[in-house]
């Protein structure tokens, strides 16, 4: 089963990926930083707007995946926040200055989150090893998704790593989620190359491919296609 998740930055957003045909939304401010934590009201609204899973940004700023003791405090009272609304997942990741994953703030807002499925996002592309942060998720079950492009600039030139975490992921509660620089042109090719079953998408489903712009449901309309026909 194919999952197409679609990044959203307004309530108008969320409706037009539900619209357009994806499976789960990414909501997000913050967009040309990389995402970051939206606001609360905005996380009602879309809550209440759309009917398909939505995961929320918990990252407090676009400095870096490492964060200290007042960061990881803030974290801990978004996701409280957050799990306050009821019907949301989240998205996060912590990285320590040698580039392993920060296990113990991770273990501090897998707390806060109370068993709240997250994804870990693509901080992994900074580890040291990704087979070695692979090991540390993995035994986290509230841990569904990996959000990464194989350590590559975009996901087509990670393929091959790519497939390689999806390999290592086999029987396993944990997914890879491939993003960033994914389009519709070449996506046939890339789902054959790497054989990751979850995708992700920004720019590419907006007007003019700016992430700036609106979604433009006619793009990703295009890209549910593409992957229906996948699936057969």
């Amino acid at each position: 089963m194919m999952l197409l998740e679609v990044i959203a930055t307004t309530v108008g957003d969320a409706i037009m990926a539900e619209r357009g045909g994806a499976d789960r939304i990414e909501l997000i401010t913050g967009i040309s930083e990389g995402g970051l934590t939206p606001s609360l009201a905005l996380i009602e609204k879309v809550r209440e707007a759309v009917s398909i899973p939505v995961r929320v940004m918990v990252r407090p700023h676009a400095r870096s995946f490492q964060y200290d003791e007042e960061d990881i405090e803030t974290m801990r009272r978004d996701i409280v926040h957050i799990g306050s609304v009821g019907g949301l997942d989240l998205v996060m990741g912590m990285l320590r200055h040698d580039g392993t994953v920060d296990e113990e703030n991770l273990k501090i807002l897998l707390d806060a989150a109370n068993g709240i499925k997250v994804t870990f996002h693509r901080a992994f592309d900074e580890v040291r090893n990704q087979a070695e942060a692979l090991d540390v998720l993995s035994q986290y079950p509230e841990i569904t998704d990996i959000l990464t492009s194989g350590g590559c600039k975009t996901a087509p030139e990670g393929a091959d790593q790519l497939a390689k975490l999806v390999r290592l992921t086999a029987g396993q509660s944990i997914s890879i989620l491939a993003g960033a620089g994914l389009t519709e042109q070449g996506l046939e090719s890339f789902l054959r190359q790497s054989g990751v079953s979850r995708v992700h998408f920004g720019s590419a489903v907006r007007q003019d491919g700016d992430p700036l712009k609106p979604i433009n449901p006619e793009y990703l309309q295009h890209i549910r296609t593409i992957i229906n026909e996948w699936k057969r």
